[in-house]
């Protein structure tokens, strides 16, 4: 199966200037991993304009099952930059999942890709199938783009 172009940053290849950030939430990784035609252009327009892509280290925990394509994945996340969750990002995430108004394991990663998106080079966009929540927890200085 033909995968969608991506457009990847390649080491021998003069790096574009950075230009703000995608982030992806687990639906935009696994649509992205499945080689979802919309994501994929995505994905790949905001590497042409420059945006770095960013997903949390519990994104991949999240999006990972059985049935991934886990060659595919191990080649996607090479090209992603994996931000760490370490105490301070947990304690501001839980601060953010209060202020928000909301709580529980629903919303637990979502909190943490949401203090993520705070955290990165503007503008930021963010790929989530939850728009409703994100918006709540990201506020209007993250441009959420539903899936």
């Amino acid at each position: 199966m033909a995968h969608g172009k991506l457009n990847r940053p390649a080491s021998n290849r003069q790096k574009t200037r950075q230009q703000g950030t995608m982030v992806l939430d687990c639906q935009g990784l696994s649509r992205l991993v499945d080689d979802s035609a919309s994501v994929v252009a995505l994905v790949a327009e905001g590497r042409a304009r420059g945006m770095e892509v960013v997903i949390s280290a519990l994104t991949i925990i999240e999006a990972t099952h059985r049935k991934v394509d886990r060659a595919r994945l191990a080649w996607l996340l090479s090209g992603i930059r994996i931000e760490p969750v370490d105490e301070t990002m947990a304690k501001a995430a839980s601060a953010r999942l209060i202020e928000a108004g909301l709580h529980g394991h629903k919303y637990a990663i979502d909190s943490v890709v949401a203090e993520l998106a705070h955290g990165q080079p503007t503008p930021v966009v963010l790929l989530t199938s939850d728009p409703e929540g994100m918006h709540a927890l990201c506020g209007p200085e993250i441009r959420i783009i539903p899936l």
